[in-house]
């Protein structure tokens, strides 16, 4: 009598890679927007419609100031991925690994800390007193009790409501990072790349715009 062959063992499903989680200020990409349609729709007018050296200086204006428009609303972003955090500011992308990572504070603005002492501002997380302020009077008003010593209905709010969005997305981060900067995946050096792509045509509108100017 034979006995039967052990199951062979069946491979293992890859895991799903983690996606990044996002951070950006949706008030900013707003106001960005409507920036950029103004300065299209009156650059655009004078360069169709204008007189001279108007249309030439319409276009060196618009090739400056739409750079910067895109650089500082639209463009800031935090990436949470997996194994590191990038954050995109105007003019850098700083790629920080968590391990790399000391801390993540907001004061005045949102910052995260290297383990090397250095600071890098996150710009997608704008930090916003007026809110703070709120969450604070709301958490407030949800702590105390009526005369008969049942809770606040506004009690029921959970603590996410009572946080300003800047502080519960740097927590969020610092929680990350505390999480996965263990992680041997998770080490490794920052990485900082100048965002020319931004950088360039702002620098040709403004040598564009000052040659104009000079000779004119």
């Amino acid at each position: 009598m034979t006995s039967a062959e052990p199951p062979a063992p069946q491979p293992s499903e890859p895991s799903e890679p983690v996606k990044d989680r996002v951070f950006r200020s949706p008030m900013g990409i707003a106001g960005g927007v409507f920036l950029l349609v103004l300065a299209v729709v009156l650059g655009g007018d004078t360069i169709l419609r204008g007189d001279g050296r108007a249309p030439w200086l319409a276009l060196a204006a618009l090739l400056l100031v739409i750079p910067l428009i895109v650089a500082f609303t639209v463009r800031p972003a935090v990436f949470a991925g997996a194994e590191r955090l990038r954050i995109r500011n105007p003019f850098r992308t700083i790629t920080l690994p968590w391990g790399a990572i000391a801390d993540v504070r907001a004061s005045y603005s949102s910052e995260v800390f290297t383990q090397e002492g250095r600071k890098y501002q996150l710009w997608a997380v704008p930090v916003s007193l007026r809110q703070r302020k709120r969450a604070a009077r709301q958490a407030a008003r949800a702590s105390q009790d009526d005369p008969h010593g049942r809770t606040s209905v506004t009690a029921d709010v959970g603590d996410k409501a009572r946080v300003a969005p800047a502080d519960q997305s740097v927590a969020d981060l610092r929680e990350m990072a505390e999480r996965r900067g263990a992680l041997p995946e998770a080490q490794g050096e920052p990485q900082i790349r100048w965002a020319y792509e931004v950088i360039a045509p702002a620098v040709a509108g403004l040598v564009l715009l000052v040659v104009l100017m000079a000779t004119g």
